[in-house]
């Protein structure tokens, strides 16, 4: 026997939950980049799924568990597979340069996530755990391994925010001739094609890992 389905169904509520985890971590995360995190507010959320504040309190507590799946998802952008198969510091280098490119394209996120707890974000804390036992197994005292990662991600994270900076930020303007060797640094170094944020960020790095690490 055929059924055949009622093309003039009353509206009423979906046979499936138009909401799911993924569906609200995207529109946050637009939300965020858009307009910060003073934009991400839980009925602007709501407006932005086509959805009550009521229906997305139905799927999520808070405004700080929103912040916790922010975090899971961009982290599972950043790559540490290369501990697996690679020198300590050169998996350093390939995890931090994941790292910076990946909050390149999540600035306004920076100062959120730099300073959100973890205890609820559990890939967020296999990354950590990636590096601190790739560090450990490296000979560097354990007391040394948290400062380590931690003085790694401030710059990081600085370096991240850097690739925003216009590339006329260090003109000197008017005052180039009491800055002549400041101004022939800066032209030397655009001569080379290389933008500054991405050559800065390689220098210090390197210092960084030949410094901390074993």
């Amino acid at each position: 026997m055929i059924v055949v389905e009622n093309s003039h169904r009353k509206a009423g509520r979906p046979r499936t939950s138009v909401l799911d985890r993924e569906r609200i971590t995207q529109h946050a995360l637009e939300l965020v980049t858009a307009s910060g995190y003073e934009g991400l507010t839980m009925q602007r959320l709501a407006k932005s799924l086509g959805v009550s504040p009521s229906a997305l309190y139905n799927h999520v507590d808070s405004k700080q568990d929103l912040l916790q799946w922010i975090q899971e998802s961009v982290m599972t952008q950043v790559d540490s597979s290369s501990f697996d198969t690679l020198p300590l510091r050169e998996a350093l280098g390939h995890w931090a340069t994941s790292y910076r490119d990946t909050f390149s394209n999540h600035i306004p996120l920076i100062p959120v996530i730099a300073v959100l707890p973890v205890a609820d974000s559990p890939r967020t804390l296999r990354m950590y755990e990636r590096v601190a036992r790739a560090l450990t197994e490296a000979g560097l005292a354990q007391e040394q391994v948290v400062p380590t990662i931690v003085a790694l991600e401030s710059f990081i994270f600085g370096s991240a925010m850097d690739t925003s900076a216009p590339h006329d930020i260090f003109d000197a303007g008017a005052h180039h001739e009491e800055t002549q060797n400041f101004t022939e640094a800066i032209e030397a170094q655009r001569r080379t094609e290389v933008p500054t944020s991405d050559a800065s960020f390689q220098r210090g790095l390197r210092a960084l890992i030949e410094g901390m690490v074993p």
